[in-house]
């Protein structure tokens, strides 16, 4: 088919304005929530509403961050999101480097059952894991906060790693054996430095998905001191139900580490991504 065909044109032309369309769908919720954390109380449920607002304000950005233990919180999800993409990436690693270059009895058993937990939805173990967290003392802990994510985001971040280490050639593996390396060295030398675009990729799931978890932080922290950035905008809304500036504006100052993260890691993000759609 060639480029000039009209046919042709037109499903370019279909396919781009249906790629903008979902783009537009995507985006604009965060644009109003953007927006609305810019305009005064008074403004907030204007008809028809403006997307700009036409007397913007910091008001809710500073009252925000200021008040309510605001930035506590912050600091409270920063550490249980950075300590849980630490060790998710540590245990992942190790446990994917085993699966990928090592034969160990029952190896495709364990495997199997590790990723047959990736199909139990987490909400229906929620009850076991509030009793099996009680009897650890783990209650009222970012620590504790920290050991369950990290256990229920280890199974998927090891499927994920063990694809990339074993496209890498077992020939680097055995001249480093021949060498005289050990599996240690092998692993930090050789998979870790070639695998960066795997490891940026678990690192973005996982630091997302600690800092956006809602229903355990809500179900095991009942310390108001302790409680991460989701608990604390929801009960800020509970709280102040009208003043939705405030609540987006929290909301807003909660996605900026996202971001930080994902501007700092995209180029090996997509990298990892995409290395599985190229067929060698």
């Amino acid at each position: 088919m060639s480029v000039g065909n009209p046919r042709h044109q037109r499903h370019v032309s279909l396919r781009i304005l249906l790629a903008g369309l979902a783009a537009l769908i995507m985006i604009l919720p965060f644009v109003i929530m953007l927006s609305t954390s810019f305009k005064p109380q008074t403004f907030v449920l204007e008809m028809p509403p403006e997307l700009i607002p036409s007397e913007p304000t910091t008001r809710n950005y500073r009252e925000a961050w200021s008040g309510n233990s605001f930035a506590k919180y912050f600091a409270n999800s920063l550490y249980v999101a950075l300590s849980t993409t630490f060790v998710v990436l540590l245990l992942s690693s190790m446990m994917a480097y085993a699966f990928a270059r090592f034969d160990f009895l029952g190896k495709r058993i364990v495997f199997v059952v590790l990723l047959a937990g990736l199909m139990i939805p987490g909400i229906i173990t929620i009850v076991p894991a509030f009793v099996l967290a009680k009897n650890l003392n783990l209650l009222d802990s970012l620590n504790g906060l920290t050991v369950f994510y990290s256990g229920g985001m280890v199974a998927f971040m090891t499927f994920l790693l063990r694809g990339f280490f074993e496209k890498i050639p077992l020939a680097l593996d055995e001249a480093m054996t021949i060498d005289g390396a050990g599996p240690v060295r092998r692993f930090f030398h050789l998979y870790l430095p070639l695998s960066r675009p795997a490891l940026a990729t678990a690192a973005i799931f996982t630091f997302l998905g600690a800092w956006d978890e809602f229903v355990w932080a809500l179900t095991v922290i009942n310390d108001p001191e302790k409680r991460t950035l989701p608990v604390a905008i929801a009960a800020l809304q509970g709280q102040r139900a009208t003043e939705w500036g405030l609540v987006f504006a929290a909301s807003a100052i909660a996605v900026i580490p996202v971001i930080v993260v994902y501007v700092f890691a995209q180029r090996q993000f997509i990298a990892g991504v995409t290395a599985g759609a190229v067929k060698d």
